[in-house]
């Protein structure tokens, strides 16, 4: 995607002046996945007064050249992870691994005392977020999980006007993330130095089967699933996590899904047009679906009331209320005989016709990027803004579809015990 979605969100909620908003303290950092979203992460970081990147760690050879490139020749630079947790000088890392990674180094992290900023989503798997969360807790250090949307003043803005009920009561909610292109659906290029030589293959693949080295793997990881969640994981995880907040709800009881690969037959083991449908108890449903083949329907959420409906996208809230029904129905009395019908339109002299009021656009102000609040929690021991759970059960509602669409069936979850039932 071009900067697209991550970095209009980071510029939607662009901070206020630096001299407004700087920490006291400066905060440390060390990136521990340094490509395409490491990459982005290190320039988000090093916008926020108070950040200072001191250490890269990286697989890949060329990354860590490109990190040097950002950070300057004097930073620690190494393959290892493990090297960066025990650089003392580190106060946190910014972790944006394949997510078959993420727990691993997250627990890795933690046992070191280092705070933990982690790329959506959180985990890989439904079983691996409990054990981050007992991790997290046990710490005392922030953990925060990067979905950027979920600290959004546009959020904050939404959330107001939903608890306000100008919705009344909120029934479905459909979120969408459409794109055409092979940049959208993770065909990234491959450098031409990746070899065996540049990249530690073995220790790239972790926990996942061995197979010969494939450079098209390490670039374009997202299309399996030994190493992703596919677009469950990858693009229904930031708007499970922005329509959690925006509902105060945790996580849903169940989901069903369909996908197929539609278009894009290049080897991947993931579906490139998803739909799936989530029940929640509060009463409401979620229909959330991806398209790579097709780039109509943009990034957005439509929040459905009885009242009126919100539609939240990149730019702006358009708050739509529901039409004025007038108490008589003509269509309704269509099979009256004519004298009757007219005696009964007659007990509404006065009642208007139906109405459609005008939608009305919601303007909304800067405020602090995602990033900040990760370096203001760690310098003035504030509580995460995007926590070890708020993660754990956002990337739950993207296994649950997945769980559903690799089994084909209904696919129930108990958020409490943790129990799954197919």
């Amino acid at each position: 995607m071009p900067t697209s979605r991550r970095s209009f969100l980071y510029t939607l909620s662009a901070a206020v002046p630096a001299a407004a908003q700087a920490p006291k303290d400066s905060v440390r950092l060390g990136f521990i996945g340094s490509g395409v979203r490491g990459k982005q992460l290190i320039d988000e970081f090093m916008a926020v007064p108070g950040a200072k990147g001191v250490a890269v760690a990286d697989l890949y050879d060329g990354c860590l050249q490109r990190a040097k490139e950002q950070l300057g020749d004097g930073i620690q630079a190494v393959r290892d992870y493990r090297a960066v947790l025990d650089n003392k000088d580190v106060d946190a890392v910014v972790i944006a691994t394949p997510d078959h990674w993420h727990e691993k180094i997250v627990l890795d992290a933690l046992s070191a005392g280092k705070h933990v900023y982690i790329e959506k989503p959180m985990t890989w798997s439904l079983a691996e977020g409990p054990r981050i969360v007992a991790a997290a807790k046990a710490s005392g250090k922030v953990l925060q999980v990067g979905s950027q949307a979920k600290t959004s003043a546009l959020t904050a803005k939404a959330k107001e006007i939903i608890a306000s009920g100008a919705l009344g009561k909120v029934n479905m909610i459909r979120m969408a993330n459409h794109r055409n292109s092979a940049e959208g659906a993770w065909q990234y290029p491959v450098p031409s130095d990746a070899s065996e030589k540049t990249i530690d293959w073995p220790k790239w693949l972790g926990k996942a089967a061995k197979r010969p080295f494939d450079p098209k793997i390490v670039f374009q990881w997202r299309r399996f699933w030994d190493f992703s969640g596919g677009v469950a994981a990858d693009l229904f995880v930031h708007q499970f996590t922005q329509m959690h907040e925006l509902m105060g709800v945790k996580a849903p009881i169940s989901a069903v899904s369909a996908g197929a690969i539609c278009k894009w037959n290049d080897g991947r083991t993931v579906p490139d047009v998803m739909n799936s449908l989530l029940e929640y108890k509060e009463g409401f449903i979620v229909d959330v679906y991806v398209n790579q083949a097709n780039s109509q329907q943009p990034r957005g959420l439509f929040i459905y009331g009885d009242e009126g409906t919100l539609m939240i996208d990149f730019r702006r809230i358009l708050l739509i209320p529901e039409p004025k029904e007038s108490p008589a129905q003509e269509y309704g009395s269509l099979n009256f005989p004519k004298k009757l019908r007219d005696e009964y339109l007659a007990k509404f002299p006065a009642a208007p016709r139906e109405s459609r009021p005008e939608p009305k656009e919601i303007s909304v102000e800067r405020g602090q990027s995602h990033n900040w609040y990760f370096i203001d929690s760690i310098v003035n021991n504030k509580p995460s803004r995007e926590n070890a759970e708020e993660g754990h059960y956002a990337a739950a509602a993207a296994h649950l579809c997945n769980l559903a669409w690799r089994k084909q069936t209904r696919a129930s979850w108990d958020p409490a015990s943790g129990k799954v039932k197919l």
